[in-house]
């Protein structure tokens, strides 16, 4: 009778453990999904900015600092893996796309080009997704975290490859990204 008992506990262990570890690989699959849905709105900020660039470059050629500036933000952007270097190319490319906007503030021309404006639309558009996608992201890394913390998937996480995920952090220009940048026509 005893060994009945015994085996019913250590099936009992058995089927709460496989429920443990299913949880965490589906936190860890929904912590890679919203990363790559920061990526695809990412890619689609990536591919509208050369023609950002091409349309400011008509008014602005004299500008050339911020306009290579921006380009060189977006190929450091376009190459970096992983959340933290993303991250930190991120911050970089949207500091040089606030000063390229910016321009148009000093070119009436440009501000009134139909091109330009809807072009300012779109990556406006783009950036509310991507904040959108970083706070979906970062809510699901906080979940995986906890649960990986959380007992009794404590006590296998670590054995068994479960290792803590960062954040989509916005680091020292956190002030800098939540301010939107002001796009006015």
């Amino acid at each position: 009778m005893s060994g009945w008992i015994v085996f019913g506990i250590i099936v009992v262990l058995v089927l709460f453990a496989f429920g443990a570890y299913n949880r965490l690989i589906a936190l860890n699959q929904r912590v890679g999904q919203a990363f790559a849905d920061i990526d695809v709105q990412l890619k689609q900020r990536h591919d509208l900015i050369p023609n950002l660039v091409e349309t400011v470059k008509g008014y602005a050629a004299h500008e050339r600092g911020t306009l290579d500036e921006v380009i060189k933000a977006r190929n450091s952007a376009i190459s970096a893996q992983g959340p933290a270097q993303v991250s930190a190319a991120e911050n970089q490319l949207s500091g040089a796309l606030g000063r390229l906007i910016a321009l148009s503030e000093a070119y009436p021309d440009l501000k009134a080009n139909a091109n330009f404006q809807q072009l300012s639309s779109e990556l406006s558009d783009l950036e509310n997704k991507i904040a959108a996608s970083r706070r979906f992201f970062n809510n699901a890394v906080q979940e995986y975290n906890t649960g990986i913390q959380q007992m009794p998937a404590a006590l296998f996480a670590g054995p068994l490859g479960f290792t803590r995920k960062e954040f989509f952090d916005l680091g020292a220009s956190r002030t800098e990204v939540e301010a939107a940048p002001a796009v006015k026509f």
